[in-house]
C-alpha cells in the first residue's frame, strides 16, 4: 500500500496533537490536523478529497452521502465512540468505506451530569458571578438529601448517576421503555411508570440513547407532569427533549430550572433563546470532552487505522 494521507478533524480545542502520540500513524504517511470547519459540503470536499483516512470526533462534522460520495480517495473513517449520528453508515457501506469506532471513558458523562446538578441546585453560577462583580449572596441554594432523583434511562451512565445520588442520601427512581422492575431493583433503584417518574422527581436527569423512539420523549406533556419546583438535567442528546416545550416551561416558570449540555443543533446558534434564559445552566456539549476520554478516543482511532492498514480491521460500525 502506498503512503497514506490521514486527516484528523474536529479538534475544536486544538489539543489532539498533545493528547496522544501520533507517531505510529505518521509512519504510514502524512498526518494532517485540520482546524477549519466550514459548513458547506463543497468546501469540505475540496479540503478533504485527497485523504485516504479521516479521524473524526463524535457528532461534529457531518459525513452525509453527499460528502462521502465526494471523497473518492476515502477508505476509512475512524470515529470517537461506538455511535456517531453524524456519519451516514449506509452511504459509507455503499461506497466501500469502512467505519471504525472506539471505546469511551465511562466516567466523563456521569461526572459532568453531577457537576451540573450540583451547580444548578446550589445556584453556583449566579453566586460566583455576583462575587466576581463585587457583590455577595444573591439567592438561596437547594438541598439534595432526602430529595427524589428521577433517572430517565438506567444504562451504564444512569446507574453511575444513581450511585452518586444514593451517596448524597437521595431517593432514586427510574423509568425507560425497556427497564423492568427487576433490573431497577438490581441497581438499587425503584422502578416507576413514566408519568410517576416526571411527577415525583425533584430533579430529573436524562440518560437515553437517541433513537426514533426516544426523540422528543420529554415533550410538553411530560414537562407538564413535573413539579414547578423541579429541575431537569440533560447530558444525553438534545433531541430527546422538545426544546421549544422546555423553553416555554422555563419562560413561564412551570419548571424551576434546567441544565443542558446537549442541543438539537450544535454548535448552538448565537441568537438561540436557550442562551438567554436566566433559569438555564448550559454548557457546550463537554460531557465527553475530558483528558481521559480524549486519550481513549484517539488511542483507539490510532489502533483502528493500524489494524485496517494491516488488513485486520477492528471495532467496525
Amino acid at each position: 500500500m502506498s503512503a497514506l494521507r490521514i486527516a484528523v478533524l474536529d479538534d475544536w480545542q486544538a489539543v489532539a496533537s498533545q493528547v496522544v502520540n501520533w507517531a505510529p500513524l505518521q509512519a504510514l504517511g502524512e498526518l494532517v490536523f485540520v482546524h477549519d470547519y466550514p459548513a458547506a459540503t463543497a468546501v469540505l470536499i475540496e479540503r478533504l478529497k485527497d485523504f485516504d483516512v479521516i479521524c473524526v470526533m463524535r457528532e461534529r462534522t457531518v459525513f452525509d452521502k453527499a460528502l462521502i460520495d465526494g471523497l473518492p480517495r476515502l477508505k476509512l473513517l475512524a470515529t470517537g465512540g461506538m455511535r456517531n449520528a453524524a456519519l451516514d453508515l449506509n452511504a459509507a457501506r455503499e461506497r466501500g468505506v469502512l467505519v471504525c469506532g472506539s471505546d469511551s471513558y465511562k466516567h466523563a458523562a456521569p461526572e459532568l451530569t453531577w457537576a451540573l446538578l450540583m451547580a444548578l441546585q446550589r445556584n453556583l453560577v449566579a453566586e460566583a458571578n455576583s462575587l466576581r462583580s463585587g457583590g455577595w449572596q444573591v439567592g438561596l441554594g437547594g438541598d439534595l438529601y432526602g430529595k427524589t432523583l428521577g433517572i430517565l434511562g438506567l444504562g451504564s451512565i444512569g446507574q453511575k448517576v444513581a450511585g452518586y445520588a444514593k451517596a448524597f442520601g437521595m431517593r432514586v427512581i427510574a423509568w425507560s421503555e425497556n427497564l423492568t422492575e427487576a433490573r431497577a431493583s438490581e441497581a438499587g433503584v425503584t422502578w416507576v411508570s413514566k408519568q410517576q417518574l416526571f411527577e415525583q422527581a425533584d430533579i430529573l436527569t436524562v440518560h437515553l440513547v437517541l433513537s426514533p423512539r426516544s426523540q422528543g420523549l420529554v415533550d410538553a406533556q411530560a414537562l407538564g407532569w413535573m413539579k414547578p419546583t423541579a429541575l431537569l438535567i440533560n447530558t444525553s442528546r438534545g433531541p430527546i427533549v422538545d426544546e421549544q416545550a422546555l423553553i416555554d416551561a422555563l419562560q413561564h416558570q412551570r419548571l424551576a430550572g434546567a441544565a443542558l449540555d446537549v442541543f438539537a443543533q450544535e454548535p448552538l446558534p448565537a441568537d438561540h433563546p436557550l442562551r438567554s434564559l436566566p433559569n438555564l445552566l448550559a454548557t457546550p456539549h463537554i460531557g465527553y470532552v475530558t483528558q481521559n476520554n480524549y486519550r481513549q478516543f484517539f488511542e483507539h482511532m490510532i489502533e483502528d487505522v493500524l489494524a485496517w492498514h494491516a488488513g485486520t480491521p477492528i471495532r467496525l460500525l
